[in-house]
């Protein structure tokens, strides 16, 4: 299954490294990256694969609204079709 994450906060060290850690450790892929710092704030979208058979939606979305409180950032994840519908309409 196809995802866009989407992180914002406050740049600080280890966001990236924090959120790809949780990935990986769901067993998802990271397809494609961007990121961005504009002035203290730290933009990062990505779009990902998930292995639903180590890890569904459910349970990556937990995962990474653990990092997302340890961190103090916002994480966002869509699935990917849901992401291009909004965009049809």
């Amino acid at each position: 299954m196809k995802c866009v994450i989407s992180v914002l906060g406050k740049d600080r060290s280890g966001i990236v490294a924090a959120v790809s850690v949780a990935l990986a450790e769901c067993g998802a892929n990271i397809d494609d990256i961007s990121q961005t710092i504009l002035g203290e704030m730290f933009s990062m979208t990505m779009l990902t694969t998930l292995d639903t058979e180590k890890a569904d939606f459910n349970a990556v979305q937990e995962r990474l609204g653990a990092v997302a409180s340890d961190l103090g950032v916002q994480i966002t994840i869509q699935r990917e079709d849901v992401f291009q519908f909004m965009y049809k309409i």
